[in-house]
């Protein structure tokens, strides 16, 4: 994959962590985060990949859109990502960064991070 590639790619597995179609699906959630993915929500909260699954399932989805969404690779098969979340109907918009993994020829989300922003 170039570049180009692999960011519309993680874009749309950015996009797919979003939806309630994979959020409500806890086996497709464990297949897209690596083993020992770490989110720092905006409350400040560390969260686990386990913790992450049970918080999210059940949840209520809020449609999310995702603009300026940024490509960084730091190596081969390192990506960090930068975007714009906005939250319809919530009020509620937010700066997001993760970093993925290419294992096992496929990519991973190993790290996350959402701060709100008025």
């Amino acid at each position: 994959m170039n570049q180009k590639q692999i960011s519309s790619h993680l874009k749309k597995l950015e996009t797919e962590l979003l939806s309630q179609k994979i959020r409500n699906n806890p086996e497709k959630l464990k297949h897209l985060l690596a083993e020992n993915f770490t989110e720092i929500g905006s409350s400040g909260k560390v969260w686990t990949k386990r913790a992450t699954i049970e918080s999210i399932k059940n949840k209520s989805f809020i449609h999310t859109r995702i603009k300026n969404f940024k490509l960084n690779l730091l190596l081969e098969n390192v990506a960090l990502v930068t975007y714009y979340a906005h939250r319809e109907k919530a009020g509620k918009n937010s700066y997001r960064s993760s970093i993925w993994i290419f294992c096992d020829n496929e990519w991973k989300i190993f790290f996350h991070q959402g701060t709100l922003i008025k």
